[in-house]
Protein backbone atom coordinates (compact mmCIF):
# COMPACT_ATOMS: atom_id res chain seq x y z
CA UNK A 1 0.00 0.00 0.00
CA UNK A 2 1.22 3.20 -1.09
CA UNK A 3 2.19 5.54 1.72
CA UNK A 4 -0.19 8.47 1.54
CA UNK A 5 1.44 12.51 1.99
CA UNK A 6 -0.34 14.08 4.91
CA UNK A 7 -3.01 16.86 3.83
CA UNK A 8 -3.26 20.09 5.75
CA UNK A 9 -6.50 21.01 7.15
CA UNK A 10 -7.39 23.88 9.42
CA UNK A 11 -8.43 22.55 12.26
CA UNK A 12 -7.20 19.52 14.55
CA UNK A 13 -9.47 16.58 15.10
CA UNK A 14 -10.44 17.11 18.93
CA UNK A 15 -11.57 20.80 16.97
CA UNK A 16 -13.19 18.92 14.00
CA UNK A 17 -15.25 16.25 16.63
CA UNK A 18 -16.33 19.29 18.42
CA UNK A 19 -17.61 20.87 15.47
CA UNK A 20 -19.37 18.24 14.24
CA UNK A 21 -21.05 17.18 17.38
CA UNK A 22 -22.88 20.87 17.80
CA UNK A 23 -23.99 20.21 14.39
CA UNK A 24 -25.25 17.07 14.63
CA UNK A 25 -26.79 17.75 18.21
CA UNK A 26 -28.87 20.89 16.40
CA UNK A 27 -30.09 19.04 13.83
CA UNK A 28 -31.15 15.96 16.66
CA UNK A 29 -32.49 18.17 19.23
CA UNK A 30 -36.16 17.64 18.38
CA UNK A 31 -35.45 14.14 19.09
CA UNK A 32 -33.47 14.31 22.22
CA UNK A 33 -36.86 13.92 24.77
CA UNK A 34 -38.33 10.61 22.89
CA UNK A 35 -39.01 8.16 24.98
CA UNK A 36 -36.79 4.67 24.22
CA UNK A 37 -37.94 3.15 21.05
CA UNK A 38 -37.88 -0.58 20.50
CA UNK A 39 -35.41 -2.13 20.97
CA UNK A 40 -33.46 0.35 22.99
CA UNK A 41 -36.82 -0.43 25.22
CA UNK A 42 -36.35 -4.02 24.71
CA UNK A 43 -32.87 -5.03 25.35
CA UNK A 44 -30.30 -2.13 25.81
CA UNK A 45 -31.81 0.28 28.24
CA UNK A 46 -32.77 -2.40 30.43
CA UNK A 47 -29.42 -4.28 30.21
CA UNK A 48 -27.82 -0.67 31.33
CA UNK A 49 -30.61 -1.00 33.85
CA UNK A 50 -29.54 -3.94 35.20
CA UNK A 51 -25.79 -2.99 35.30
CA UNK A 52 -26.08 -0.29 36.92
CA UNK A 53 -29.05 -1.44 39.73
CA UNK A 54 -27.75 -4.93 40.18
CA UNK A 55 -23.89 -4.72 38.88
CA UNK A 56 -24.35 -7.65 36.45
CA UNK A 57 -22.60 -8.15 33.21
CA UNK A 58 -25.94 -10.42 32.19
CA UNK A 59 -29.38 -9.31 31.56
CA UNK A 60 -31.24 -10.12 34.13
CA UNK A 61 -34.90 -8.34 33.91
CA UNK A 62 -34.77 -8.41 29.73
CA UNK A 63 -33.67 -11.27 27.12
CA UNK A 64 -30.17 -12.27 27.63
CA UNK A 65 -28.64 -11.54 23.74
CA UNK A 66 -25.39 -12.42 24.75
CA UNK A 67 -24.09 -9.12 23.47
CA UNK A 68 -21.19 -7.98 24.80
CA UNK A 69 -21.43 -5.07 27.87
CA UNK A 70 -19.52 -2.05 26.83
CA UNK A 71 -22.60 -0.29 25.59
CA UNK A 72 -24.68 -1.48 28.34
CA UNK A 73 -21.71 -0.28 30.42
CA UNK A 74 -21.48 2.70 28.69
CA UNK A 75 -25.15 4.04 28.81
CA UNK A 76 -25.18 3.09 32.80
CA UNK A 77 -23.03 5.77 33.52
CA UNK A 78 -24.66 8.46 31.92
CA UNK A 79 -28.13 7.61 32.74
CA UNK A 80 -26.78 6.92 36.31
CA UNK A 81 -25.82 10.18 36.60
CA UNK A 82 -28.66 11.78 34.89
CA UNK A 83 -31.25 9.90 36.60
CA UNK A 84 -32.22 8.28 33.61
CA UNK A 85 -33.61 10.56 31.14
CA UNK A 86 -33.62 9.66 27.50
CA UNK A 87 -32.15 13.06 26.09
CA UNK A 88 -29.20 12.10 28.50
CA UNK A 89 -28.91 8.79 26.77
CA UNK A 90 -29.17 10.30 23.31
CA UNK A 91 -26.62 13.14 23.77
CA UNK A 92 -24.07 10.30 25.05
CA UNK A 93 -25.23 8.39 20.98
CA UNK A 94 -23.94 11.62 19.86
CA UNK A 95 -20.89 12.11 21.10
CA UNK A 96 -19.98 8.52 19.44
CA UNK A 97 -21.81 9.41 16.31
CA UNK A 98 -19.71 12.48 16.33
CA UNK A 99 -16.45 10.00 16.94
CA UNK A 100 -18.01 7.66 13.55
CA UNK A 101 -17.98 10.83 11.60
CA UNK A 102 -14.90 11.92 12.49
CA UNK A 103 -12.69 9.04 11.18
CA UNK A 104 -14.96 9.25 8.42
CA UNK A 105 -14.04 12.52 7.66
CA UNK A 106 -10.02 11.84 8.41
CA UNK A 107 -10.50 8.72 6.37
CA UNK A 108 -11.65 10.29 2.92
CA UNK A 109 -9.41 13.30 3.94
CA UNK A 110 -6.53 10.92 3.96
CA UNK A 111 -7.39 8.95 0.59
CA UNK A 112 -8.94 11.07 -1.48
CA UNK A 113 -8.43 14.76 -0.40
CA UNK A 114 -9.87 17.55 2.03
CA UNK A 115 -13.62 18.10 -0.66
CA UNK A 116 -14.39 14.01 -0.81
CA UNK A 117 -13.96 14.29 3.12
CA UNK A 118 -16.33 16.95 3.36
CA UNK A 119 -18.56 15.89 0.78
CA UNK A 120 -18.64 12.57 2.49
CA UNK A 121 -19.19 13.45 6.56
CA UNK A 122 -22.33 15.43 5.25
CA UNK A 123 -23.34 12.58 3.24
CA UNK A 124 -23.28 9.79 5.79
CA UNK A 125 -24.95 12.39 8.39
CA UNK A 126 -27.87 12.53 6.14
CA UNK A 127 -27.82 9.19 5.37
CA UNK A 128 -31.42 8.09 7.02
CA UNK A 129 -29.99 5.34 8.51
CA UNK A 130 -26.77 6.76 10.42
CA UNK A 131 -29.19 9.61 11.03
CA UNK A 132 -31.64 7.79 12.81
CA UNK A 133 -28.98 5.84 14.64
CA UNK A 134 -26.75 8.63 15.73
CA UNK A 135 -29.48 9.30 18.89
CA UNK A 136 -30.69 5.61 19.66
CA UNK A 137 -29.54 3.57 21.96
CA UNK A 138 -28.74 0.06 19.81
CA UNK A 139 -25.03 -1.30 19.85
CA UNK A 140 -24.36 -0.87 16.28
CA UNK A 141 -23.66 2.27 16.25
CA UNK A 142 -20.75 2.50 18.76
CA UNK A 143 -19.72 -0.65 17.39
CA UNK A 144 -19.49 1.20 13.97
CA UNK A 145 -17.63 4.21 15.35
CA UNK A 146 -14.86 2.28 16.45
CA UNK A 147 -14.78 -0.17 13.74
CA UNK A 148 -14.75 3.21 11.45
CA UNK A 149 -11.69 3.92 13.62
CA UNK A 150 -9.88 1.04 13.28
CA UNK A 151 -10.23 1.17 9.45
CA UNK A 152 -8.79 4.45 9.45
CA UNK A 153 -6.01 3.89 11.63
CA UNK A 154 -5.52 0.47 9.41
CA UNK A 155 -4.84 2.63 6.05
CA UNK A 156 -3.27 4.83 7.76
CA UNK A 157 -0.51 1.56 8.47
CA UNK A 158 -1.01 1.89 12.14
CA UNK A 159 -1.97 -1.86 12.72
CA UNK A 160 -1.67 -2.02 16.45
CA UNK A 161 -4.18 1.16 17.31
CA UNK A 162 -6.17 -0.36 14.65
CA UNK A 163 -6.50 -3.52 16.78
CA UNK A 164 -7.10 -2.18 19.77
CA UNK A 165 -10.10 0.32 17.98
CA UNK A 166 -10.92 -3.14 16.46
CA UNK A 167 -10.88 -4.91 20.38
CA UNK A 168 -13.09 -2.05 21.15
CA UNK A 169 -15.55 -2.75 18.80
CA UNK A 170 -16.42 -6.47 19.58
CA UNK A 171 -16.35 -5.40 22.66
CA UNK A 172 -19.70 -3.17 21.95
CA UNK A 173 -21.33 -5.83 19.51
CA UNK A 174 -19.88 -9.18 18.76
CA UNK A 175 -20.28 -8.96 14.77
CA UNK A 176 -17.61 -6.17 14.65
CA UNK A 177 -15.20 -9.04 14.29
CA UNK A 178 -16.52 -9.67 10.95
CA UNK A 179 -14.09 -5.94 9.83
CA UNK A 180 -10.93 -7.11 11.41
CA UNK A 181 -11.46 -10.41 10.05
CA UNK A 182 -11.88 -9.23 6.43
CA UNK A 183 -8.65 -7.27 6.83
CA UNK A 184 -7.01 -10.22 7.62
CA UNK A 185 -8.46 -12.09 4.73
CA UNK A 186 -6.95 -9.33 2.34
CA UNK A 187 -3.51 -9.63 3.52
CA UNK A 188 -3.34 -12.98 3.55
CA UNK A 189 -5.10 -13.56 -0.06
CA UNK A 190 -5.34 -10.15 -2.06
CA UNK A 191 -2.62 -7.21 -0.71
CA UNK A 192 1.26 -6.85 -2.03
CA UNK A 193 1.31 -10.34 -3.92
CA UNK A 194 5.38 -9.32 -3.91
CA UNK A 195 5.44 -9.35 0.20
CA UNK A 196 7.36 -12.09 1.66
CA UNK A 197 4.84 -14.63 2.51
CA UNK A 198 6.17 -14.42 6.40
CA UNK A 199 5.55 -10.99 6.52
CA UNK A 200 1.73 -11.44 5.48
CA UNK A 201 1.18 -13.99 7.49
CA UNK A 202 2.33 -12.11 10.45
CA UNK A 203 0.30 -9.10 9.73
CA UNK A 204 -2.52 -11.48 9.06
CA UNK A 205 -2.28 -12.92 12.45
CA UNK A 206 -2.11 -9.05 14.35
CA UNK A 207 -5.16 -8.78 12.43
CA UNK A 208 -7.03 -11.22 14.29
CA UNK A 209 -6.16 -9.76 17.54
CA UNK A 210 -9.63 -8.54 18.26
CA UNK A 211 -10.69 -12.49 18.39
CA UNK A 212 -9.37 -12.50 21.85
CA UNK A 213 -11.43 -10.22 23.51
CA UNK A 214 -14.84 -11.35 21.83
CA UNK A 215 -13.54 -15.07 23.04
CA UNK A 216 -13.16 -14.02 26.51
CA UNK A 217 -16.53 -12.33 26.78
CA UNK A 218 -18.05 -16.00 25.31
CA UNK A 219 -16.11 -17.71 27.84
CA UNK A 220 -17.62 -15.38 30.45
CA UNK A 221 -20.83 -15.73 29.20
CA UNK A 222 -20.85 -19.34 29.64
CA UNK A 223 -18.93 -19.88 32.84
CA UNK A 224 -22.05 -17.40 34.09
CA UNK A 225 -24.96 -18.84 32.26
CA UNK A 226 -23.75 -22.27 30.57
CA UNK A 227 -24.14 -20.81 27.09
CA UNK A 228 -21.46 -19.12 24.65
CA UNK A 229 -24.39 -16.60 22.97
CA UNK A 230 -27.96 -15.05 24.32
CA UNK A 231 -30.69 -17.76 25.37
CA UNK A 232 -32.32 -20.44 23.13
CA UNK A 233 -34.96 -17.65 21.84
CA UNK A 234 -32.47 -15.46 20.45
CA UNK A 235 -30.43 -17.96 19.17
CA UNK A 236 -32.71 -19.87 17.55
CA UNK A 237 -34.37 -16.84 15.66
CA UNK A 238 -30.75 -14.90 15.19
CA UNK A 239 -29.05 -18.62 13.87
CA UNK A 240 -30.61 -21.27 13.39
CA UNK A 241 -33.64 -20.36 11.70
CA UNK A 242 -31.40 -18.19 9.52
CA UNK A 243 -29.28 -21.42 8.38
CA UNK A 244 -31.94 -21.93 5.47
CA UNK A 245 -30.29 -21.75 1.57
CA UNK A 246 -33.05 -20.38 0.16
CA UNK A 247 -33.74 -18.21 2.86
CA UNK A 248 -29.77 -17.06 2.56
CA UNK A 249 -29.98 -16.62 -1.24
CA UNK A 250 -32.84 -14.24 -0.55
CA UNK A 251 -31.28 -12.26 2.00
CA UNK A 252 -28.09 -11.91 -0.24
CA UNK A 253 -30.03 -10.00 -2.71
CA UNK A 254 -31.65 -7.68 -0.07
CA UNK A 255 -28.46 -7.24 1.80
CA UNK A 256 -27.11 -5.86 -1.92
CA UNK A 257 -29.96 -3.64 -2.40
CA UNK A 258 -29.34 -2.49 1.85
CA UNK A 259 -26.07 -1.76 0.83
CA UNK A 260 -25.94 0.11 -2.86
CA UNK A 261 -29.90 1.00 -3.18
CA UNK A 262 -31.39 1.71 0.11
CA UNK A 263 -33.06 4.60 1.49
CA UNK A 264 -31.61 6.93 -1.94
CA UNK A 265 -28.29 5.24 -1.46
CA UNK A 266 -29.33 4.15 -5.74
CA UNK A 267 -28.91 7.83 -6.32
CA UNK A 268 -25.26 7.82 -5.18
CA UNK A 269 -24.67 4.24 -6.65
CA UNK A 270 -26.17 5.42 -10.06
CA UNK A 271 -24.26 8.51 -9.78
CA UNK A 272 -21.22 6.46 -9.18
CA UNK A 273 -21.62 3.91 -12.11
CA UNK A 274 -22.70 7.06 -15.14
CA UNK A 275 -19.54 8.94 -13.60
CA UNK A 276 -17.31 5.64 -14.17
CA UNK A 277 -18.13 6.16 -18.13
CA UNK A 278 -16.53 9.33 -18.03
CA UNK A 279 -12.55 9.98 -18.49
CA UNK A 280 -10.84 11.55 -15.51
CA UNK A 281 -10.59 15.34 -15.22
CA UNK A 282 -7.86 16.90 -15.77
CA UNK A 283 -6.86 19.64 -13.04
CA UNK A 284 -4.79 23.35 -14.39
CA UNK A 285 -2.35 21.87 -13.62
CA UNK A 286 -2.11 19.22 -17.02
CA UNK A 287 -2.77 15.82 -14.38
CA UNK A 288 -5.81 13.82 -13.78
CA UNK A 289 -7.34 13.59 -10.52
CA UNK A 290 -6.31 10.99 -8.64
CA UNK A 291 -8.54 7.89 -7.91
CA UNK A 292 -8.01 6.07 -3.96
CA UNK A 293 -5.25 4.14 -4.23
CA UNK A 294 -6.61 0.43 -5.39
CA UNK A 295 -5.20 -1.40 -2.53
CA UNK A 296 -7.49 0.55 -0.15
CA UNK A 297 -10.98 0.10 -2.36
CA UNK A 298 -9.71 -4.03 -2.61
CA UNK A 299 -9.88 -3.02 1.40
CA UNK A 300 -12.97 -1.90 1.35
CA UNK A 301 -14.65 -4.04 -0.81
CA UNK A 302 -13.22 -6.85 1.11
CA UNK A 303 -15.57 -5.06 4.31
CA UNK A 304 -18.43 -4.72 2.30
CA UNK A 305 -18.45 -7.74 0.84
CA UNK A 306 -17.90 -9.45 4.12
CA UNK A 307 -20.50 -7.52 5.79
CA UNK A 308 -23.45 -8.60 3.11
CA UNK A 309 -22.58 -12.34 3.25
CA UNK A 310 -22.50 -12.18 7.23
CA UNK A 311 -25.33 -10.67 7.57
CA UNK A 312 -27.19 -12.60 5.19
CA UNK A 313 -26.45 -15.75 6.89
CA UNK A 314 -27.23 -14.84 10.54
CA UNK A 315 -29.29 -12.27 11.97
CA UNK A 316 -33.23 -13.33 12.18
CA UNK A 317 -34.10 -9.91 11.25
CA UNK A 318 -32.83 -7.84 8.24
CA UNK A 319 -31.80 -4.56 10.19
CA UNK A 320 -30.29 -2.08 8.29
CA UNK A 321 -28.35 -0.77 11.20
CA UNK A 322 -26.66 -3.78 10.84
CA UNK A 323 -24.37 -2.00 8.20
CA UNK A 324 -23.56 1.00 9.51
CA UNK A 325 -19.92 0.14 9.28
CA UNK A 326 -20.38 -0.48 5.34
CA UNK A 327 -22.12 2.28 4.19
CA UNK A 328 -19.23 5.40 4.91
CA UNK A 329 -16.95 3.13 2.78
CA UNK A 330 -19.61 3.45 -0.36
CA UNK A 331 -20.15 7.05 0.15
CA UNK A 332 -16.40 8.01 0.12
CA UNK A 333 -16.19 5.54 -2.74
CA UNK A 334 -18.76 7.20 -4.57
CA UNK A 335 -18.13 10.73 -3.74
CA UNK A 336 -13.92 10.16 -4.91
CA UNK A 337 -15.66 9.00 -8.22
CA UNK A 338 -17.62 12.00 -8.88
CA UNK A 339 -15.16 13.83 -8.08
CA UNK A 340 -12.73 12.46 -10.38
CA UNK A 341 -14.87 12.14 -12.77
CA UNK A 342 -16.95 14.97 -12.81
CA UNK A 343 -15.92 18.91 -13.41
CA UNK A 344 -18.00 20.36 -11.66
CA UNK A 345 -18.48 17.56 -9.16
CA UNK A 346 -20.15 19.12 -5.83
CA UNK A 347 -23.34 19.52 -7.84
CA UNK A 348 -24.14 15.88 -7.97
CA UNK A 349 -22.51 15.45 -4.48
CA UNK A 350 -25.09 18.10 -3.55
CA UNK A 351 -27.97 16.18 -5.20
CA UNK A 352 -27.39 12.83 -3.24
CA UNK A 353 -26.79 14.67 0.07
CA UNK A 354 -30.37 16.11 -1.07
CA UNK A 355 -32.14 12.31 -1.84
CA UNK A 356 -30.60 11.42 1.39
CA UNK A 357 -32.34 14.17 3.39
CA UNK A 358 -36.02 13.93 1.47
CA UNK A 359 -35.72 10.12 2.63
CA UNK A 360 -35.47 10.81 6.27
CA UNK A 361 -39.16 12.21 5.69
CA UNK A 362 -40.44 10.77 2.71
CA UNK A 363 -40.99 6.83 2.60
CA UNK A 364 -39.60 5.29 -0.15
CA UNK A 365 -42.19 2.84 -2.45
CA UNK A 366 -41.15 -0.42 -0.56
CA UNK A 367 -41.61 -1.30 2.72
CA UNK A 368 -39.14 -0.36 5.50
CA UNK A 369 -38.73 -0.49 8.72
CA UNK A 370 -39.83 2.57 11.04
CA UNK A 371 -36.25 2.84 12.24
CA UNK A 372 -35.10 3.45 8.57
CA UNK A 373 -35.97 6.60 8.54
CA UNK A 374 -38.33 9.25 11.31
CA UNK A 375 -41.44 7.36 11.03
CA UNK A 376 -39.55 5.75 14.05
CA UNK A 377 -40.33 9.23 15.91
CA UNK A 378 -44.43 8.82 14.90
CA UNK A 379 -44.28 5.21 16.38
CA UNK A 380 -43.33 7.05 20.16
CA UNK A 381 -45.19 9.62 19.51
CA UNK A 382 -48.16 7.53 19.26
CA UNK A 383 -46.96 5.29 22.26
CA UNK A 384 -46.20 8.17 24.34
CA UNK A 385 -50.23 9.55 23.71
CA UNK A 386 -51.89 6.22 24.39
CA UNK A 387 -49.65 5.34 27.78
CA UNK A 388 -51.18 8.77 28.62
CA UNK A 389 -54.75 7.81 27.65
CA UNK A 390 -54.41 4.60 29.63
CA UNK A 391 -53.21 6.53 33.15
CA UNK A 392 -56.02 8.93 32.88
CA UNK A 393 -58.73 6.48 32.33
CA UNK A 394 -57.97 3.18 32.81
CA UNK A 395 -56.06 2.93 36.20
CA UNK A 396 -55.84 -0.30 38.27
CA UNK A 397 -57.26 -2.38 34.79
CA UNK A 398 -55.19 -5.04 33.30
CA UNK A 399 -54.15 -4.41 30.41
CA UNK A 400 -52.82 -6.84 27.46
CA UNK A 401 -50.77 -6.23 24.77
CA UNK A 402 -47.75 -6.79 22.65
CA UNK A 403 -44.06 -6.64 23.11
CA UNK A 404 -42.97 -3.45 23.12
CA UNK A 405 -45.82 -2.05 24.82
CA UNK A 406 -45.24 -4.62 27.43
CA UNK A 407 -41.96 -3.04 28.40
CA UNK A 408 -42.82 0.54 27.72
CA UNK A 409 -46.19 0.13 30.65
CA UNK A 410 -44.24 -1.61 32.74
CA UNK A 411 -40.31 0.11 32.83
CA UNK A 412 -40.88 3.45 34.39
CA UNK A 413 -37.53 4.65 33.23
CA UNK A 414 -38.34 4.28 29.40
CA UNK A 415 -40.09 7.47 29.58
CA UNK A 416 -43.90 6.54 28.88
CA UNK A 417 -45.66 6.05 32.33
CA UNK A 418 -45.08 7.27 35.63
CA UNK A 419 -46.15 4.36 37.21
CA UNK A 420 -46.37 0.57 36.22
CA UNK A 421 -49.48 -1.13 34.65
CA UNK A 422 -49.92 -4.17 35.30
CA UNK A 423 -50.02 -6.08 31.82
CA UNK A 424 -51.01 -9.43 29.91
CA UNK A 425 -48.49 -10.46 27.13
CA UNK A 426 -49.27 -11.50 23.51
CA UNK A 427 -47.10 -12.20 21.03
CA UNK A 428 -48.30 -9.85 18.31
CA UNK A 429 -52.00 -8.68 16.90
CA UNK A 430 -52.28 -11.42 14.33
CA UNK A 431 -55.78 -13.17 14.06
CA UNK A 432 -53.96 -16.04 15.76
CA UNK A 433 -53.15 -14.24 18.31
CA UNK A 434 -56.12 -12.34 18.55
CA UNK A 435 -58.30 -15.11 19.50
CA UNK A 436 -56.03 -16.58 21.82
CA UNK A 437 -56.73 -13.22 23.64
CA UNK A 438 -60.19 -13.80 23.33
CA UNK A 439 -60.09 -17.11 25.46
CA UNK A 440 -57.87 -14.93 27.92
CA UNK A 441 -60.54 -12.34 28.65
CA UNK A 442 -60.94 -12.88 32.05
CA UNK A 443 -57.70 -11.80 32.87
CA UNK A 444 -58.22 -8.19 31.32
CA UNK A 445 -60.17 -5.43 30.88
CA UNK A 446 -58.47 -3.06 28.40
CA UNK A 447 -56.44 -4.03 25.23
CA UNK A 448 -54.15 -2.15 23.91
CA UNK A 449 -53.14 -2.85 20.01
CA UNK A 450 -50.92 -1.14 17.93
CA UNK A 451 -49.17 -2.05 14.40
CA UNK A 452 -45.69 -4.47 15.30
CA UNK A 453 -44.94 -4.21 11.47
CA UNK A 454 -44.88 -0.92 9.27
CA UNK A 455 -47.65 -1.79 6.58
CA UNK A 456 -46.39 0.92 4.22
CA UNK A 457 -47.58 -0.31 0.83
CA UNK A 458 -45.07 -1.37 -1.93
CA UNK A 459 -45.46 -0.16 -5.16
CA UNK A 460 -43.65 -3.59 -6.92
CA UNK A 461 -43.62 -7.07 -5.47
CA UNK A 462 -45.49 -6.64 -3.02
CA UNK A 463 -47.71 -9.78 -2.64
CA UNK A 464 -44.77 -12.37 -4.04
CA UNK A 465 -42.23 -10.72 -1.38
CA UNK A 466 -44.67 -10.85 0.98
CA UNK A 467 -44.64 -14.54 0.65
CA UNK A 468 -41.30 -14.65 1.53
CA UNK A 469 -41.31 -12.61 4.04
CA UNK A 470 -43.66 -14.38 6.23
CA UNK A 471 -42.24 -18.11 5.29
CA UNK A 472 -38.36 -17.19 6.13
CA UNK A 473 -38.01 -13.55 7.91
CA UNK A 474 -40.67 -13.71 10.40
CA UNK A 475 -42.92 -10.88 8.67
CA UNK A 476 -46.99 -11.08 9.61
CA UNK A 477 -49.92 -8.76 9.48
CA UNK A 478 -51.37 -7.39 12.30
CA UNK A 479 -55.95 -7.38 12.77
CA UNK A 480 -56.86 -3.58 11.72
CA UNK A 481 -58.16 -2.27 15.10
CA UNK A 482 -61.76 -2.38 14.29
CA UNK A 483 -61.53 -6.27 13.34
CA UNK A 484 -59.38 -6.76 16.50
CA UNK A 485 -62.39 -5.23 18.98
CA UNK A 486 -64.68 -6.94 17.57
CA UNK A 487 -63.41 -10.52 17.97
CA UNK A 488 -62.39 -9.58 21.43
CA UNK A 489 -66.10 -8.18 22.26
CA UNK A 490 -64.61 -5.12 22.94
CA UNK A 491 -64.87 -1.42 22.35
CA UNK A 492 -62.68 0.89 21.12
CA UNK A 493 -62.41 3.97 22.95
CA UNK A 494 -59.35 5.37 21.73
CA UNK A 495 -57.32 5.34 18.32
CA UNK A 496 -55.00 7.03 16.74
CA UNK A 497 -53.46 6.54 13.45
CA UNK A 498 -50.48 8.08 11.08
CA UNK A 499 -49.49 7.40 8.00
CA UNK A 500 -49.20 3.22 7.83
CA UNK A 501 -49.36 3.37 12.35
CA UNK A 502 -51.62 2.75 14.51
CA UNK A 503 -52.93 2.36 18.07
CA UNK A 504 -56.23 1.72 19.28
CA UNK A 505 -57.25 1.10 23.43
CA UNK A 506 -60.16 -1.47 23.55
CA UNK A 507 -62.03 -1.82 26.53
CA UNK A 508 -63.93 -5.14 27.18
CA UNK A 509 -67.51 -5.55 27.13
CA UNK A 510 -68.99 -7.40 30.10
CA UNK A 511 -71.18 -10.38 28.45
CA UNK A 512 -74.68 -9.50 27.79
CA UNK A 513 -74.30 -5.78 28.85
CA UNK A 514 -73.70 -2.31 26.92
CA UNK A 515 -69.94 -0.76 26.71
CA UNK A 516 -69.60 2.02 29.57
CA UNK A 517 -66.59 3.75 28.09
CA UNK A 518 -65.96 7.34 27.32
CA UNK A 519 -66.67 8.08 23.70
CA UNK A 520 -64.25 6.71 21.24
CA UNK A 521 -61.30 9.80 20.94
CA UNK A 522 -59.80 9.26 17.11
CA UNK A 523 -56.70 10.89 16.39
CA UNK A 524 -54.99 11.35 13.00
CA UNK A 525 -51.69 13.35 12.18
Amino acid sequence: MPNLPPVRFPFSSLQLFSIIFIVILVLHAPLLRLPFFWDEAGFYVPAAYDLAHFHSLIAKTTMDTGHPPLPAAYLAFWLALSGWMPAVARIAMLLLAAFALTNVFLLARRIAGTGVAVASTIATAAFPIFFVQSSLTHADLPAAAFTLWGIRTSVERRLWRSQFAFCIAVLCKETAVITPLALAAWELLISDKAAPLRDKFRSGLIRLLPVIPLAVWLLYHHHVTGRFFGNADFYQYNVTSAMNPVRIVLALGLRSWHLLGFMNMLALTAATAAAMWLPAVSDEDGTDRPRIAIPIQLQFACVMLAHVVAFSVVGGALLTRYLLPAYPLVIIIGMSTLRRRVGRWEWPAAIVVIFFVLALFFDPPYRIAPEDNLTYRDFVQLHIRAAKFLQQHEQGANVLTAWPATDELTRTYLGYINQPVPVIKVENFTIEEIYKARALRNQYQVAYLFSTKYDHPAWFFSRLWDKFNVRYFDYHSDLQPELAASILGGKIVYLARTKAEWVAIIEMEEPGTSAHSLPLQNHRH
